[in-house]
């Protein structure tokens, strides 16, 4: 006799990458907000401005706008707010400044003609887009000379990066490119910084492109060829100066949870631990959200020593060099590639006499990378 028992089918599983329309449409509305909050934070950029007022007013200016979306009756509640704090890193410093109230930082001012890279995000569900551009306070007209060098060269390694990251092309033939680039602008690519593939709830994935990496950067580091339907934060990081950078002696702010679990011992740090995982969930935080500033001073600590929380270092290049910074989130699919910011090319006029010389550099950054629009 035939068997007759129903075999149920296994519950299908949620599709959590750009092939689904709703998770583009989570990345698409956090890089809408993340571009509107950079356009204001740009306009708040003028000499005398305090820095620390910037970045609490680009924190403000997201939770703001995120709080009107994804709101229907019915409809299942997702997490949703900063995805990166607001920083605002001032010439030599590399990235991550945004003090809190009681440092001796916070009262540091933008003074014309600084080179202030401006970088946040915004995440929707786990979704999180981010952006980052370089501008130059109260330039009026062109911006020329070494500025001028190091901001062109960052543009121009973001151009070929979202050109090169397709499918089967591989992560260590954009650091050469990127590595060619900065040699056309006599500049250095900023030595280790990663850009990562994005996943739900991940801002690090196991695919990353390392800039102007050391032997010892190399060791370990994973090869890889992109893929469809992935995501990356790419982030350029050019400097006028060597490319190395080392930590002065401004206090770490930023920080995100890792999935390392810890029986701490401290009854500060505990707290501090929860009120990350209550206001942030696995994207990184700036210290000033957190409720007792004095609290998480101490609590912060035992956290990051026993690494269930990773540590945004504030780090410098050597004083007199200029650091640019250009970002964004791309994605990667099979009939080209999107760019969900806009990393704000325009928001700055510069002039230099150099220019990229290698033909196969020149060829990929003429060719095309974007979606074919639709007909209308």
């Amino acid at each position: 006799m035939a068997d007759t028992t129903e075999v149920k089918k296994p519950a299908t599983e949620p599709v959590l990458d750009i092939s689904d329309s709703t998770v583009q449409s989570k990345y698409k509305e956090a890089g809408r907000i993340a571009d509107d909050v950079l356009d204001k934070v740009i306009k708040l950029c003028v000499a005398g401005a305090k820095i620390i007022d910037i970045c609490i007013a680009g924190d403000k200016a997201i939770l703001e706008a995120t709080s009107l979306v994804y709101n229907k009756k019915g409809k299942k509640k997702i997490s949703k707010g900063i995805g990166f704090p607001t920083t605002v890193s001032v010439n030599n410093c590399v990235a991550h400044f945004s003090p809190l109230p009681s440092d001796p930082e916070s009262e540091a001012t933008l003074k014309e003609g600084d080179v202030a890279k401006i970088q946040l995000g915004v995440q929707f569900d786990g979704y999180c887009s981010t952006v980052a551009t370089t501008i130059v306070v109260g330039a009026n007209g062109a911006v020329t000379g070494a500025k001028a060098d190091v901001i062109q060269a960052a543009r121009t390694a973001l151009e070929a990066a979202v050109r090169m990251i397709r499918p089967g092309n591989k992560n260590m033939d954009v650091t050469k490119a990127v590595d060619k680039i900065a040699e056309s602008y006599e500049v250095k690519p900023v030595e280790g910084m990663l850009s990562h593939n994005q996943l739900k709830n991940k801002t690090d994935g196991d695919k990353q492109i390392i800039l102007n990496p050391t032997e010892a950067q190399m060791s370990g580091f994973k090869r890889c060829e992109f893929g469809e339907n992935e995501v990356y934060c790419v982030d350029i990081l050019i400097s006028s100066g060597e490319g190395k950078v080392r930590p002065l002696k401004t206090r770490t702010t930023i920080y995100k949870k890792t999935d390392i679990r810890y029986q701490l011992k401290m009854a500060a740090s505990r707290a501090v631990l929860s009120e990350i995982q209550t206001k942030a969930g696995s994207f990184p935080f700036s210290l000033r959200d957190l409720e007792d500033e004095r609290k998480a001073r101490m609590g912060i600590v035992e956290c990051a020593k026993h690494q269930t929380v990773l540590p945004y270092d504030v780090v410098y290049e050597r004083e007199g060099a200029f650091v640019a910074q250009y970002l964004t989130t791309l994605f990667v699919t099979k009939k080209g590639n999107v760019m969900v910011t806009n990393p704000r090319f325009d928001a700055v006029q510069i002039q230099t006499d150099k220019t990229v010389k290698d033909e196969e550099i020149n060829k990929i950054l003429a060719s095309e990378w974007e979606v074919p629009k639709k007909q209308k």
